[in-house]
């Protein structure tokens, strides 16, 4: 069960019961034990110490996903400090912006993101530290720089008869503390600093319980591949395996198809967490191709040959992903509509959830067994939702969440907090429905809704669904320009090269696609263009295209 009193004391007690069971692995490289994560946060907590960070003071990481990434988040919280993840894939002026926005003391970086930082433009940072060695890459503190030369010997004159679990002593916390300062991603904006107290850490730990109950337990695997500086994967494929024993192997390699389904089949993860990316480029190359064989198709519609193809379809998409998964929980943009048919049909385990860097970042979400196919899930427990809308179940509204998962508010920005909470209300900014059994289905974003000449709200996102599914649309947005839709595409690179095509070629296909949709588009929805695009749209590291930069 989670402790909903103080989340660092389901830390201390996970570790102590755990203590020789693995716990944090680099993919193809290093394990490190419970007690060597705990050997390691003591370490850390008498650098902290000796170098002046006082609790409450702002502790950065920036890099990519590693064991130690785990260790140095971890470190922070039970100390006392607030941790600021920063996203590896922002520009290097930008993890400088945010350093010194944060007010941090000390910097935890990896070597590759080291090298384009230029230390004089953090003049506010004690000192900057390598993650995966510990090693001080730079100081502006004589003490840190001290402690760094001598750790080993505080170490052992603190813990004169070895360090136990019976040492472990970490930060009391209170739910309404601070704990972390997470910066939103900027798929349509800057991005802002979300202050997430403890009790959003322990709510999503609860919801993250409720979904797998016992279908995740001590000794299992998992596979982390979301960066860990966003709050779907720090919370749902580090913090809460850690709290309940199962072994996080951080695949710390880019996760090329190659790389990705190697680690799935050695690590046989208990569960996956992931973007609609992942999936939909699995369904696709795997299973979609194949059924546009008329003969395929017959056969599905075929009662007993058409259920045992559908078996066999699921069990290699299984198998796939290692084959001992309870569910796939999906989430961080939409899944693809004709993607989520075809794995419904199949009776694939599969969930969608729905959340926010505010809420650390669970709404909604259902498991497997009860989801219905469209939505994303109920709203969780610990939280309240409604739709802004005088009719919620037919007419979209903005989606308003209060409870325990939402942040305390923007750092040092006033302004954005009080236009984001309202009477305890978290606007999102996210469009939606509900259905009598309280299923959420989202619409859209605000800020994408499209007005037609006639006064008629377009949903983007609709559009590109269908859009996406047509001849070798890789990816896409559609974007106004005057009162005129238009479709921006990028194709399917492989499938050009497959095929020969030229220019003109793709130009035709698209136009096309174009007929196709606005076939099953009304007049108002239809598109007077597609735009071919020669390189892949810019995203957020969650995957979700930064329409912003376009529209």
């Amino acid at each position: 069960m989670i402790n909903e009193t103080s989340f660092n004391i389901n830390l201390e007690e996970s570790i102590r019961n755990h203590w020789r069971m693995s716990s944090l692995s680099d993919y193809d490289n290093f394990t490190l034990q419970y007690s060597d994560v705990a050997e390691e946060i003591a370490r850390l907590h008498i650098l902290f110490r000796e170098t002046g960070i006082k609790k409450g003071d702002m502790i950065a990481l920036c890099g990519n996903n590693m064991s130690r990434w785990g260790v140095c988040f971890l470190a922070t919280l039970t100390y006392g400090a607030v941790a600021v993840p920063i996203l590896n894939d922002f520009h290097s002026e930008q993890i400088q912006q945010l350093v010194n926005h944060s007010d941090a003391k000390l910097l935890f970086v990896s070597e590759k993101i080291w090298k384009k930082l230029d230390a004089g433009q953090m003049p506010a940072l004690d000192g900057i530290i390598q993650i995966n060695d510990y090693a001080l890459l730079s100081c502006t503190n004589r003490k840190l720089e001290k402690a760094v030369a001598n750790l080993n010997r505080l170490f052992c004159t603190q813990y004169p008869d070895s360090f136990s679990a019976n040492d472990i002593k970490y930060h009391q916390d209170k739910p309404e503390e601070l704990a972390v300062i997470n910066y939103t991603s900027g798929t349509t904006n800057n991005p802002k600093g979300v202050m997430i107290p403890y009790r959003s850490l322990i709510g999503n730990m609860v919801c993250a319980h409720d979904l797998l109950t016992t279908n995740a337990k001590a000794g299992d695997s998992i596979l982390s591949m979301l960066p860990m500086a966003h709050t779907f994967g720090m919370s749902f494929e580090f913090l809460y395996e850690f709290i309940i024993g199962v072994h996080v192997h951080f695949l710390i390699r880019v996760p090329t198809p190659t790389i990705l389904l190697k680690a799935l089949q050695d690590i046989k993860p208990v569960c996956l967490v992931c973007v609609p990316l992942i999936i939909e480029k699995v369904v696709r190359k795997a299973v979609m191709k194949k059924l546009e064989d008329p003969k395929v198709r017959l056969l599905l519609k075929t009662p007993v040959i058409g259920r045992k193809l559908k078996k066999r379809i699921c069990e290699g998409i299984r198998e796939a992903f290692g084959g001992n998964y309870y569910e796939v929980v999906i989430g961080g943009a939409a899944l693809n509509q004709e993607v989520e048919a075809l794995l419904h049909d199949i009776g694939f385990n599969y969930t969608v959830g729905y959340g926010t860097t505010e809420c650390a970042p669970l709404i909604a979400c259902q498991d497997w067994q009860t989801f219905r196919q469209g939505s994303c899930g109920r709203c969780v427990s610990g939280m309240e939702l409604r739709i802004d809308s005088h009719n919620p179940h037919k007419i979209p509204g903005e989606i308003l969440v209060k409870g325990r998962n939402v942040m305390l508010g923007y750092y040092k920005n006033p302004d954005a907090t009080n236009d984001a909470i309202i009477d305890d209300w978290y606007h999102t900014g996210d469009l939606g429905i509900i259905d009598r059994q309280g299923n959420l289905f989202i619409k859209g974003r605000i800020k994408n809704v499209l007005l037609s000449s006639n006064g008629q709200n377009i949903y983007p996102e609709e559009i590109e669904d269908k859009l996406q599914n047509l001849p070798l649309v890789h990816e896409c947005i559609v974007i106004q320009r005057a009162d005129k839709l238009y479709g921006l595409v990028y194709p399917d690179i492989e499938e050009v090269r497959r095929r020969k095509l030229k220019t003109a070629d793709i130009n035709a296909i698209m136009e096309q696609n174009r007929k196709v949709l606005n076939s099953q588009l009304p007049s108002y929805e239809q598109l007077s263009g597609i735009g071919i695009r020669s390189e892949e749209f810019q995203k957020t590291p969650k995957r979700s295209i930064k329409r912003y930069l376009y529209t």
